[in-house]
Order: C-alpha cells, then sequence, then structure tokens
C-alpha cells in the first residue's frame, strides 16, 4: 500500500511530527510505502478562485501542489496531522486543503472521482492543541472530513492530543502515543 502523510505544523520536531511519527511506525514496519510531504517547507499558493479547475479538474498554479495532486491520486491511505490553530487546521494544511479545489470540480462537476485501488482507501486525521476544548478537534474535523471525501477517501479516524501545548510535550502524554501508534495499526490493517 501507499501512504501520503502530510504533516502540517510550521514547528520542527513539534507535537504534530511526533504523533504522525508514532502513527507511521507500524506503515513502516509493516513495509508500506510512505510519501510525506511537510507543508510548512512547500512552496503552495493559496487557491485563486480563478474558476479554471471548474472546467477541467486541473489546477492551473504551476507550484509544488502538483507533486500533491499526483500523490493524492495514487495513495491507498492519506493521514493528515496538524496542530489545532484558532479551532482550525493550521494554514499550511488549510492552504493544501484548499486547493484540493480541483479535486472537488472534478468529482462533483465533472463526475470524475480518483478510483479506490485494490485496498480501498481510507483516511486518519491526527490533531494536538494547548486546549482542552472537544471543538477545535470537531472544527478541525468539519474541514478535513470535506477534504477526505473531496479526494474520495469514504472513511477517516480522528485522534486528537487536547492538551498538549509546549514543544515535546506529546512525550509525556503516553495515551495520545498509544492512539496514535494504534490508529496506525488499524489504517493499515
Amino acid at each position: 500500500m501507499k501512504i501520503v502523510a502530510f504533516q502540517g505544523s510550521p514547528r520542527p520536531s513539534g507535537n504534530t511530527e511526533i504523533l504522525l511519527e508514532e502513527a507511521l511506525k507500524p506503515v513502516k514496519k509493516a513495509g508500506h510505502e510512505v510519501v510525506l510531504f511537510k507543508l510548512n517547507y512547500m512552496r503552495i499558493k493559496p487557491c485563486q478562485d480563478c474558476g479554471s479547475c471548474e472546467k477541467s479538474g486541473q489546477c492551473i498554479i504551476n507550484d509544488d501542489m502538483g507533486e500533491i495532486y499526483d500523490a493524492i491520486r495514487s495513495a491507498d491511505r492519506i493521514i493528515l496531522a496538524s496542530p489545532i490553530f484558532f479551532f482550525a487546521l493550521s494554514a499550511q494544511v488549510k492552504a493544501m486543503i484548499d486547493r484540493c479545489q480541483a479535486f472537488w470540480c472534478e468529482k462533483y462537476l465533472l463526475k470524475r472521482s480518483i478510483a479506490a485501488g485494490p485496498h480501498g482507501r481510507k483516511g486518519l486525521l491526527l490533531l494536538v492543541g494547548g486546549m482542552k476544548k472537544e471543538i477545535g478537534a470537531t472544527c478541525s474535523d468539519a474541514t478535513a472530513t470535506a477534504f477526505f471525501r473531496t479526494v474520495s477517501v469514504p472513511k477517516h479516524e480522528v485522534v486528537s492530543a487536547l492538551g498538549v501545548d509546549a514543544k515535546g510535550a506529546a512525550l509525556e502524554h503516553p495515551e495520545a502515543l498509544k492512539d496514535a501508534l494504534e490508529a496506525g495499526k488499524r489504517l493499515v490493517a
């Protein structure tokens, strides 16, 4: 199986990356191909709402999204990992998702969905936030759900680690680490 993972935190070696690495352990151990995108280091221009994708299903902006489009098309599993900022996914993740408007047009206007391969398509959403209230995870999942369904991922699991704020604090939350590891196992089972 091919697993495509998006690390959406601007903080290197932070809590989001720690949980993502934990979720990827069983994936890598099982020998699956992993393609990792660290969105903060990529050149992704925001969607310009130009309407070009409405006719073709293709975005006309030439940047690093081209590589992401190809990876999403060929993925069996997609992992989206993000910190929660102001009840939402990070700006890095949101910019990537907004550029998936081309997939939305392709699927809903042009009636061409991404075909599920022999393993089907499943997703995993990993969220980390300093706030302890569930509303941040709920709002973030609403956006992620729209993304996953747009790229023909019919179901996804959510693992949220709340009350985790300082850099590296995820390491002090064994339950969050265990949840991410177990979710990674389920993703490729």
